[in-house]
């Protein structure tokens, strides 16, 4: 189960920020290994308040846990023929890592493994970096040839996601009045990315867009909505409009009830605890928006949890390595590590 993954206490903030900022697949920065030691001092002593303020640290590997062990139950049920299952949680910026998490597969002797992306959609700077990751780490473990290797890479439209997210919209809408509910306006927000990356021809704005309508479909587009996009961190031109700009927009339109909807996000983390609720529900209360909510994230929604299972099963039915989709790399792409995870799991692919 791969993510990026949060800091469960605050002394692990600056190592994750640190982490997070050296990724190139993520972003790219002028003298990186220097702008990233920088970026992690100059940041941490107000993302560790952050995280202070929701708990001491991010809830991400609890969830992750959860739904993993849970996944597991449901799988050695309907999936007899594969068990027994188990999940190993392989984060990108912080423990347990993706070099942990092969270190324990080979002391348990894994031969049959499928690279589950937490990420419902696609992007090349979130589950890319953990591929390309997860590529350098079975080469350093000397894993190429002693594991079967298959890959969820993307799963923004399973009817089980679309189910769970469609649910808790449901169970949130109801706190409101019959009255309060026709003027309803639901905000789907999600992680932005650099335009940069973009108009390289990465698939995420599509993907979630994708996602959003599905959801809407499920919901008889009973409500308008929007789609927008949180988290911009720097001066350079990032996707919007931005889920703060929105939220100020429609509180001067004389907009009341707005439901923010975490589209991109499996569990509760900085984004949604901090950066939803604190952040933007005090933005909301000063744009006069009385009626601000934010929809719980998937967590451990047993709908939720019994999706994942589904996924995991229909690729396992499949025999199919990986989509065809994760082998078209984008029209932009210029990264080396990018073709060689693609060309390694190319190789072990009989359809390629």
């Amino acid at each position: 189960m791969t993510n990026m993954g949060g800091p469960e206490k605050l002394d692990d903030v600056h190592d994750f920020l640190l982490n997070l900022f050296s990724d190139r697949d993520l972003m790219q920065l002028p003298l990186q290994s220097l702008t990233s030691k920088w970026i992690a001092k100059r940041r941490s002593p107000s993302i560790r308040e952050q995280y202070a303020q929701i708990g001491g640290g991010s809830p991400i590997l609890k969830w992750t846990r959860k739904q993993g062990e849970v996944m597991e139950k449901i799988l050695d049920e309907i999936s007899p023929e594969t068990a027994p299952h188990k999940h190993y949680i392989a984060f990108r910026y912080v423990t347990p890592s993706t070099d942990a998490a092969l270190e324990a597969m080979k002391k348990d002797n894994v031969k049959r493994a499928v690279v589950f992306t937490q990420y419902p959609q696609y992007s090349c700077s979130t589950t890319g970096s953990s591929l390309n990751e997860l590529h350098h780490g079975i080469k350093a473990a000397g894993m190429e040839d002693s594991v079967d290797w298959s890959i969820i890479d993307r799963w923004n439209t399973h009817p089980g996601f679309i189910e769970a997210t469609a649910s808790l919209i449901e169970k949130k809408l109801k706190e409101y009045t019959p009255e309060e509910r026709k003027d309803a306006v639901i905000l789907f927000s999600a992680h932005s990315l650099p335009m940069s990356v973009v108009n390289r021809g990465d698939t995420y704005p599509a993907e979630v867009g994708a996602s959003v309508q599905h959801v809407m479909k499920r919901l008889e587009g009973k409500y308008p909505h929007r789609l927008v996009w949180q988290s911009q961190v720097g001066p350079s031109a990032w996707l919007g409009p931005q889920t703060s700009d929105a939220i100020e927009g429609y509180g001067k339109q004389g907009k009341k009830n707005l439901v923010l909807v975490p589209i991109a996000f499996t569990s509760d983390h900085i984004e949604t605890l901090f950066e939803l609720d604190l952040e933007y529900g005090e933005l909301a209360e000063k744009s006069g928006v009385t009626g601000f909510k934010r929809v719980e994230a998937l967590n451990g929604n047993e709908i939720f949890t019994r999706a994942l299972a589904d996924i995991v099963k229909e690729h396992l039915d499949s025999k199919q390595l990986v989509s065809r989709q994760w082998y078209l790399r984008c029209p932009g792409c210029t990264s080396e590590k990018c073709k060689d995870t693609r060309e390694y799991f190319a190789s072990k692919d009989s359809t390629q």
